[in-house]
């Protein structure tokens, strides 16, 4: 297998890309993990592996601590945590990656949740001295509310428990029960050390009662479900800016597909128009004009029509089953809170939906998400959303938006609660019906 090496943290091969994730408990070995498949891909320096080796000499290590290839904040250095989110590029021959490693500690599910919004795939690593643990069932809880349609469990530390199968088959059965539970589609199971390398980039000799791939050939050979369908649906294209050059009469709206695809002659909707309908006449790109393009291409469209369109109008596919629907002022949400100032109900914030930002408020708690009871709270629900609070919400915005329930695959149906005063970001939201 020929690996890909990375120069200035660029991919230097143009392939497919497959986003992802690792999440797990603290101690799982995450970061030596991603740390093992930069370094089995060859996806690190020369001088990187040098000083990884230097320091891990300095501490008395009989092997070298990969988990410092990946390891970015001094903080955690000196407490031998992962704190942020630390995003990593690696490739093969079949496929380039971007990962990002999302921290373990209960307190830190809001990065995770950051981590998965993006991916279309999560790894998440279990300590087989430990088994299932409460932030296995959090992580994997959160990846079903948010519709992963594909995950990979690494039972890690396998050496530490003498490659014992009998270990391995208990985690899995744990693993799979709860797979069942949270209605996930596609569950791969590996057995793996990221210290010694075993069934993480190329398969073991150590586990010969493990007869299935490593981590690495599951990811060049996935085909997650968001991948395909985002293409599939019909075409979701916020609009960014408009750019008007006078002097040409040049007349385009800049944006990204967020959704579906689009060619020269199409058929389109304009959302926040007036629903007005136009045939889409060129679409420039970064290398000049081009025929088509397809979800996750930033492109600049133009229309045949003179249209008054805006920053955060929609511009979507004119066919009954795929348009636009109606702009309304109310829905509910499944919200994850992710800053530690609260949202409070009633409380004004500014919601992000697209490109769109409009003045909203949270008018009811309708119930709160409790991943450990396997219970929903619908007595006292309270008057505010704290840190790592997973509820569904009723909304209010002031103005009308075309929402749309959400969908894996495109980011339609996504939002961010944002605060007025200082613009940090509180709440990622996910909208469940139109109300």
């Amino acid at each position: 297998m020929t690996a890909a090496t990375l120069e200035n943290d660029t991919v230097t091969t143009a392939l497919p890309t497959l986003r992802l994730c690792t999440a797990g408990s603290v101690d799982d070995g995450k970061s030596t993990f991603v740390g093992r498949l930069l370094h089995d891909t060859k996806s690190i320096l020369a001088d990187q592996f040098e000083a990884v080796q230097r320091v891990s000499a300095a501490k008395g290590l009989e092997n070298p601590d990969l988990s410092l290839l990946v390891d970015g904040l001094r903080a955690e250095r000196e407490q031998g945590i992962t704190i942020d989110v630390a995003y990593r590029y690696f490739a093969t021959d079949k496929r380039s990656f971007i990962l990002a490693d999302c921290p373990g500690h209960v307190q830190y599910t809001r990065n995770t949740v950051t981590g998965l919004s993006t991916s279309e795939l999560v790894i998440v690593l279990i300590d087989a001295r430990n088994g299932v643990i409460e932030q296995t069932k959090r992580h994997l809880t959160v990846a079903a509310m948010m519709r992963t349609s594909h995950v990979i469990v690494a039972v890690n530390k396998i050496d530490a428990v003498d490659f014992s199968q009998e270990v391995f088959d208990g985690i899995s059965a744990d693993v799979q029960a709860l797979a069942t539970e949270l209605d996930l589609p596609k569950v791969d199971i590996v057995p793996t050390s990221a210290l010694l390398g075993d069934n993480v980039v190329t398969r073991s000799e150590n586990t010969p009662w493990y007869d299935g791939p490593s981590v690495l050939e599951i990811l060049e050979t996935a085909q997650p479900a968001r991948i395909n369908a985002g293409r599939k649906r019909g075409l979701r294209f916020p609009v960014q800016v408009v750019i008007r050059d006078h002097a040409t009469d040049y007349r385009g709206y800049a944006g990204r597909l967020t959704s579906g695809s689009v060619s020269v002659g199409d058929e389109v909707t304009i959302g926040g128009a007036g629903g007005r309908t136009s045939t889409v006449v060129g679409i420039d790109g970064p290398g000049g004009e081009q025929h088509s393009a397809a979800r996750g291409e930033s492109v600049t469209l133009r229309l045949a029509d003179d249209i008054d369109i805006a920053r955060g109008d929609l511009i979507a596919t004119a066919t009954d089953e795929d348009a636009i629907p109606a702009a309304v002022n109310s829905f509910k949400a499944l919200v994850f809170q992710l800053s530690e100032s609260p949202v409070r109900v009633r409380g004004n914030v500014l919601l992000r939906y697209g490109t769109a930002t409009v003045r909203a408020r949270v008018d009811e708690i309708v119930r709160r998400v409790h991943i450990l009871d396997e219970d929903e709270d619908q007595g006292d629900l309270g008057a505010q959303l704290a840190l790592n609070d997973i509820a569904e919400v009723r909304l209010t915005v002031a103005e009308p938006l075309p929402v749309e329930a959400y969908r894996r695959g495109g980011r339609v149906g996504s939002f961010l609660l944002i605060n007025p005063g200082d613009g940090d970001t509180l709440t990622a939201g996910l909208v469940t019906s139109v109300a």
